[in-house]
């Protein structure tokens, strides 16, 4: 059902003055900007993941329990799925389509369809520990999931059949992210590795050469060229993001570093004709940081 009173009431905040953060950290005033909107929050708690579904619309998922689809151009709430006993870990969807996907702490995962019913189409319950990873194939019809319980699983969305399990000692999944037009799923974990899976045949096809620190978050950029990573760390120590090769060398190529707490999300920035190819990365340290893919400069 359509919730949109749920979304609160609009906000604006006008700001004067714009400041441009130079890599050394110097401030550039460049003039007014326009008013930036805010709405009234969506779930009860914390939002724990966000993803686009059309370019219109986000879903998000939350410590309530709850799924939620939003027009961020309107602010307007225009579905919410219950369904999950825990709270949601992850969401994701394949662009464009109208399924969304959840997994949650309470070791399942499920699909939503925007225009059904306000129950998940389908299940997909396996795992023994929290559900931590998740990614669906471009098509919309494989989809990986990844635990706590050291286990990778392929699934069939529209039988909710597992068409394979594979499992990898101390291989804590955080994180899962399916190569554009390409049958492989990038994944991090806790053991520190950055693993290329062969989702035909759910085997490790390439593993990177394992980091200092936990990998945290993963990304791919939108022509399947690159991965990019992020670590854990404290007070200045690790915190980075890697940027993988992974076409020709598979080596790592470069390195980001510049927070001072665990860098907890990683991703490949979309770019206009005259812009430079830039990533962005989130941090317990309360920034975030916009960088130059190519140069590791900061924007």
């Amino acid at each position: 059902a359509l919730i949109g009173r749920a979304m609160g009431k609009l906000q604006s905040k006008v700001s004067f003055r714009t400041s441009k953060y130079r890599a050394d950290d110097s401030v550039e005033e460049t003039g007014p900007v326009r008013a930036v909107q805010q709405h009234g929050p969506v779930h009860t708690d914390g939002v724990t993941s966000v993803a686009a579904l059309k370019p219109h619309l986000c879903v998000s998922g939350g410590r309530d329990k709850s799924v939620a689809v939003c027009s961020w151009r309107s602010g307007a709430a225009l579905r919410r799925f219950i369904g999950h006993e825990r709270e949601v870990t992850k969401v994701t969807s394949a662009l464009d389509s109208d399924r969304v996907f959840s997994a949650s702490r309470d070791k399942t995962v499920m699909m939503w369809e925007l225009h059904g019913t306000s129950g998940p189409r389908q299940r997909f319950p396996g795992h023994s520990l929290v559900v931590t990873g998740l990614a669906v194939s471009p098509d919309a019809s494989w989809l990986c999931t990844g635990s706590r319980d050291n286990t990778v699983c392929k699934w069939d969305v529209e039988t909710g059949e597992c068409l394979g399990r594979a499992a990898i000692s101390r291989n804590l999944v955080t994180h899962l992210c399916w190569v554009p037009g390409e049958p492989y799923v990038i994944q991090t974990s806790e053991d520190k590795t950055v693993r290329v899976w062969d989702s035909r045949e759910l085997q490790v096809a390439h593993a990177f050469p394992a980091k200092r620190h936990i990998q945290t978050c993963c990304d791919v950029s939108p022509d399947g060229r690159y991965c990019l990573s992020s670590s854990s760390g404290s007070a200045g120590e690790g915190g980075e993001a890697t940027l993988w090769d992974l076409r020709q060398t598979r080596n790592r190529v470069r390195e980001y570093r510049g927070h001072f707490q665990t860098t907890t999300s990683c991703v490949f920035l979309s770019r206009g004709p005259a812009l430079a190819p830039s990533i962005a990365t989130s941090s317990y340290d309360s920034t975030v940081k916009v960088w130059d893919r190519d140069t590791g400069g900061r924007g």
